[in-house]
């Protein structure tokens, strides 16, 4: 798992300003979209708000219905049905020449960069500018502020072909925001990228979200970047929005079987280790009680040395997947106790100290 912040950072670091917070810049109401000759709908009526300044992420398998989804979003798809309010603004009712001048102020970023193999990191970033008649000096400027921001300075006049993905994606990202929009819309902006230049695209996508409150609606399959990017989270499956929420809310306690396979695979999984020498009752005075702690960001906190002292006696972690989402606690830990203990009295003993404790039953000869 990428962690980029510590516990208590990532809200100083990620809010939106005052001014702005809480104000909606994205509205989806019953957005359907199916294609011609298909007989099965690609959105069913799909409804979201994304608030200004927050970095909001959807999440689904492959063809769950994401790129079409974010396809709508810039009009590049046009819905079967619906509506895409962006500050009030139905993009549904823009002629082509205001949804041209929409775009140019709405930023883009791609998952397999799109640059121009003849041109230049500067070139590339420029071009849009140069399209849309921007002063030659304005340009210049603006090219050398944004390569500062992506820390590209020392490549600015290598090609595509001699950069690395990350530095190819740096680019991308530059040229997404010439011109200054006040959205920015990831497709699969990382999925392209190995683990260490995740982490480095993350952190910069961050870096711009707290510079300068650019709302940033992503699309991914990674749990990764929803974990470590996103303030708030959608699930897509199969053209439905099927939970929605805070990312800590919803990693920390799926409710649908989707979720907890995208977001936390471990969620009920018990060791293979472990799982042959289960019973529910008790087989032999030697057998240990198996007790799962889940912590899912409702004040509890995975103290170790508090559940040692309430349960007494030999205590075992055979698993633990505790992290910090948005500041609180979200995870499991599976313990092996005492031969002595009995169901009934442990579960009135741990759960103060758990949001949620299961007993799955009995371990012998482990």
């Amino acid at each position: 798992m990428v962690s980029l912040t510590l516990p208590g950072e990532r809200d100083a670091l990620l809010s939106p300003t005052a001014e702005t917070a809480g104000k909606v810049h994205v509205q989806i109401r019953g957005l359907s979209k199916r294609y011609p000759g298909q007989t099965q709908e690609a959105l069913k009526a799909v409804d979201l708000q994304v608030k200004r300044g927050e970095i909001f992420g959807i999440i689904g398998r492959s063809g769950a219905g994401k790129s079409t989804l974010i396809r709508c979003l810039n009009r590049l798809e046009n819905p079967t049905s619906g509506q895409v309010v962006i500050d009030g603004i139905d993009l549904g009712s823009l002629s082509d020449r205001q949804l041209v001048d929409w775009r140019r102020r709405t930023g883009m970023i791609f998952q397999h960069f799109n640059l121009l193999s003849a041109k230049t990191v500067r070139e590339n970033i420029e071009l849009p500018m140069k399209v849309a008649g921007v002063p030659a000096a304005e340009r210049r400027r603006k090219v050398d502020e944004l390569l500062a921001l992506v820390g590209l300075e020392q490549r600015q006049h290598a090609w595509p072909a001699q950069l690395s993905g990350g530095q190819k994606q740096r680019v991308g990202i530059a040229r997404a925001l010439v011109h200054d929009p006040e959205l920015l819309l990831c497709d699969e902006a990382t999925s392209a990228l190995d683990p260490e230049t995740t982490r480095s695209i993350l952190a910069l996508l961050k870096k711009i979200n707290q510079q300068r409150h650019i709302t940033i609606v992503l699309i991914t399959h990674e749990m990764d970047v929803v974990h470590d990017l996103c303030h708030q989270v959608a699930v897509i499956d199969q053209g439905e929005i099927i939970e929605r929420g805070p990312v800590w809310q919803v990693y920390s306690d799926p409710q649908q079987e989707t979720t907890r396979q995208l977001l936390n695979p471990q969620f009920s999984a018990l060791p293979e280790a472990i799982q042959p020498l289960l019973t529910p009752t008790r087989q032999r005075a030697d057998s240990r009680l198996l007790v799962r702690l889940r912590y899912t960001g409702q004040g509890a906190l995975p103290d170790l040395a508090a559940l040692s002292t309430r349960v007494g006696g030999e205590l075992t972690l055979l698993f633990s997947a505790v992290e910090w989402v948005d500041n609180k606690p979200t995870g499991q830990m599976l313990l092996l106790l005492d031969a002595r203990h009995e169901s009934d009295a442990v579960r009135a003993l741990l759960t103060p100290v758990a949001d949620q404790l299961e007993i799955p039953g009995y371990v012998t000869g482990y």
